[in-house]
């Protein structure tokens, strides 16, 4: 049977997901520090209307609240023992959220990194690697999700760990990797060396992959481009962050505004993406706006990367990862709004 995502995809061309979790939670009292994942349970109603804020903004793909539900992480809270259950509500919840939409809504199964580093060079096995992603989606299949959703990787060998874990637990997945490093992933992927991964995978592999988080949303772009380079076959995601995150007040400020963010969906689009969001910063109002761009706008071009730069601001560094496509200078000029 078809994906209920790809069904939809297939229908619709182009998906928009959702935004921040970790942001829109802390706009609702979460402290630094505590697990976002015990609201599942203590505050369900808070969980309720970070869904309904992404769904009320018109996304058609929303993520749970279960990126941090693996035993490594929950162990800093004592709650290494409830990963399944706190995985599986955050999912219940979100399936009666998209099933009240009065369309069809996808519930994606958030799975992070497990915050340990794998052999050979950390002390985590491949097998408990895959035993603790495995528990995760077990948790979020029981509650409901139409797919996995791994986010935020930069470790290929924890890539491949989360492949099998959602493999066993009978639940396809998509899955994004972040390039935060002068175009690479912390351990050094490029946009290129995913896709082979991918590919690799075989039978285990994502229905959709892509990039999310990183730093800003012209590199995330950049990643996109590299992607589309290499001709994959599979959908792409593009999930950035809103922005470049500043202390302002002594808090977390993500400086992309609702109209910035439209502009990046109208462009990812054209970079070569199909399920395109926002990451860190991007609240319903950025998506609101996302939302009207992608039904309204066009772009019958990928941005060359001075355009990138032009619409959305400069580039983190001056290479993709690859040595190749050193970012242009910021210019003083902007392009006229109405081509994009």
């Amino acid at each position: 049977m078809t994906n209920p995502m790809i069904s939809l995809l297939a229908e619709k061309g182009t998906l928009l997901a959702d935004g921040a979790t970790g942001t829109n939670l802390f706009n609702m009292g979460l402290m630094s520090g505590d697990a976002p994942e015990l609201w599942n349970t203590d505050e369900p109603e808070k969980i309720k209307t970070l869904y309904r804020g992404a769904v009320d903004a018109g996304s058609d793909l929303f993520l749970t609240n279960s990126f941090g539900a693996n035993a490594a992480r929950l162990k800093l809270h004592n709650a290494e023992k409830r990963v399944h259950e706190l995985a599986r509500v955050s999912a219940e919840i979100a399936r009666d959220v998209a099933d009240a939409a009065g369309r069809t809504v996808i519930v994606a199964g958030s799975v992070g990194p497990t915050g340990e580093i794998m052999e050979p060079v950390g002390a985590l096995s491949h097998s408990l690697a895959v035993e603790m992603f495995h528990e995760a989606a077990d948790g979020l299949k029981s509650g409901g999700a139409d797919i996995g959703w791994l986010e935020t990787i930069s470790a290929p060998e924890e890539y491949r760990a989360a492949a099998e874990g959602f493999q066993l637990a009978g639940l396809d997945w998509a899955g994004t990797m972040s390039f935060d490093t002068a175009g690479r992933t912390m351990m050094g992927l490029t946009s290129a060396d995913m896709v082979k991964l991918v590919e690799d995978l075989g039978e285990t592999a994502p229905l959709a992959f892509g990039a999310n988080c990183g730093t800003g949303a012209s590199d995330l772009l950049r990643t996109i481009l590299g992607f589309a380079a290499q001709g994959p076959e599979r959908p792409v995601i593009a999930k950035g962050n809103a922005g470049i995150p500043k202390y302002v007040d002594g808090h977390i400020h993500y400086d992309g505004t609702p109209e910035l963010m439209a502009d990046y969906a109208v462009m990812a689009r054209a970079c070569g993406a199909s399920i395109i969001g926002g990451c860190c910063g991007t609240m319903p109002e950025h998506l609101r706006h996302m939302r009207e761009a992608l039904d309204s706008r066009t772009m019958d071009h990928p941005p060359a990367l001075e355009e990138i730069v032009d619409r959305l601001g400069p580039f983190s560094s001056q290479s993709d990862g690859t040595g190749e496509d050193a970012a242009p200078a910021r210019r003083s000029s902007r392009r006229r709004r109405a081509t994009v």
